[in-house]
């Protein structure tokens, strides 16, 4: 019975860990959700700069930004939402699963660095492309793998991608979506760089800590840390 009672209490536990829960004090209210200066530069120059443009959903966008912030060729991650039907959401809104945006990480990189074929095979690793509409214990239309793409290369790749090497690293259907990329908004600013802000947030410890010491292993040669 005390072995069933302390199963209860831990599944509990676990299941508030969630992107979604762990936000419930840190000013869901806020409307900032433009991005700031500097990153809308980036993002309208990009092609001039001999940048590129990555779109991606792969559950709640902690976890993505903290992966793919730390690979080398990596310039800027910006979470934000896509792929829904009204202007400007919020996160509350997202969060309801009534709008159609996912939560994604809007990938700033350096081609001649890291290629897109490299990115997708970090996104394939680090998230769990054969549940729909779920990551771990965030469910919902907005938790659901997508890759946005933002030219007909990237929509060939991506294509490839999902047939040639996602099926190589799990071995259920892949449910990714490949879609054209449509607005984005950046999320409200407490949501950036949310993992280097709240290390010892419990989602942070729970979730992404996790995540990340695998990715790290995997892609040891691929990380900032080792330039």
């Amino acid at each position: 019975m005390f072995n069933y009672i302390a199963i209860c209490l831990a599944w509990v536990a676990i299941s508030y860990t969630s992107c979604t829960t762990m936000v419930a004090n840190q000013g869901q209210s806020q409307q900032d959700s433009k991005l700031g200066q500097q990153e809308q530069s980036i993002i309208k120059n990009a092609s001039e700069q001999g940048l590129e443009i990555a779109t991606l959903g792969a559950g709640c966008f902690w976890c993505v930004e903290a992966v793919f912030q730390e690979l080398k060729g990596v310039e800027t991650v910006v979470s934000g939402y896509t792929g829904g039907e009204i202007d400007n959401p919020s996160y509350k809104a997202v969060c309801s699963g009534t709008t159609g945006h996912a939560e994604v990480a809007q990938v700033t990189f350096n081609p001649s660095i890291i290629t897109f074929d490299e990115i997708l095979e970090v996104f394939w690793t680090t998230h769990d492309p054969t549940t729909l509409n779920r990551q771990g214990y965030d469910t919902g239309t907005q938790y659901r793998s997508a890759i946005f793409y933002h030219n007909d290369t990237q929509k060939t790749i991506a294509e490839r991608s999902t047939k040639q090497v996602a099926p190589h690293i799990w071995n259920n259907p892949i449910v990714t979506e490949i879609s054209p990329i449509g607005k984005f908004y950046a999320a409200e600013n407490y949501h950036q760089d949310y993992y280097e802000l709240n290390p010892n947030q419990g989602y942070c410890k729970a979730v992404i800590n996790p995540k990340l010491s695998k990715f790290r292993k995997k892609f040891a040669h691929k990380l900032k840390t080792a330039e």
